[in-house]
């Protein structure tokens, strides 16, 4: 069950922090508070603990700044994978598959299906072993994100690597064994992007 909480929990965490978020963080943590006190539910308390502190308006701007202006901060699963690639649609359109699979309506409210908070609430709510196979299938753009926020010390990062020991097995220690997760992934065709954009996995050891 923890795992559940702790998707549930996560994807409020690593939404915008709107009024809606912020005033169920004592409800999140109370619910945290009654898993056993495993690594992911650890992570996901210093998390909240951190939010509950921190003004609001301070917040919204810090996640701007991490998730809306910083593409290597990217919440879109398929970006660290197949970029603006023309390709990125048909990934997209799979991710739509398995939620219609579920026999579910998921609410995207304007995201793309492949928004980790929206996968998150997925496996919480509607199909946990679905949600949870997505999760492990972009496993590299889960490690990747969290090296990423690790290295720009963001306290969200907290709430990836709570995420990632959801999962089977450790958690790789550098980006080549994080993009070795993902195998070779180059997009034919570029949207946006130059072809071998460091962007896109797999990148360079150290890429920044």
């Amino acid at each position: 069950m923890s795992a559940r909480i702790v998707h549930q929990i996560a994807s409020w965490v690593l939404s915008y922090p709107h009024d809606e978020v912020l005033a169920a963080l004592p409800e999140l943590t109370s619910a945290l508070g009654e898993q056993p006190a495993d690594p992911a539910v650890r992570e996901m308390q210093a998390v909240l603990a951190w939010l509950a502190r921190t003004p609001p308006a301070q917040l919204r701007n810090d996640y701007v700044e991490t998730f809306d202006l910083n593409r290597r901060h990217a919440l879109h699963l398929s970006y660290w994978t197949e970029g603006d690639t023309r390709r990125r649609g048909e990934v997209l359109a799979a991710f739509k598959q398995v939620y219609r699979d579920s026999g579910m309506v998921v609410r995207l409210d304007g995201e793309l299906p492949d928004h980790l908070p929206v996968v998150l609430e997925f496996a919480a709510l509607v199909d946990p072993k679905a949600g949870t196979a997505l999760l492990q299938r972009y496993r590299a753009s889960l490690e990747m994100l969290r090296i990423e926020l690790e290295d720009h010390e963001s306290p969200w990062a907290g709430a990836v690597r709570a995420v990632c020991a959801t999962l089977p097995g450790a958690s790789p220690k550098t980006r080549t064994e994080a993009m070795a997760l993902a195998g070779p992934v180059q997009p034919a065709e570029t949207v946006g992007l130059e072809p071998y954009d460091p962007r896109l996995l797999p990148l360079a050891e150290g890429a920044r």
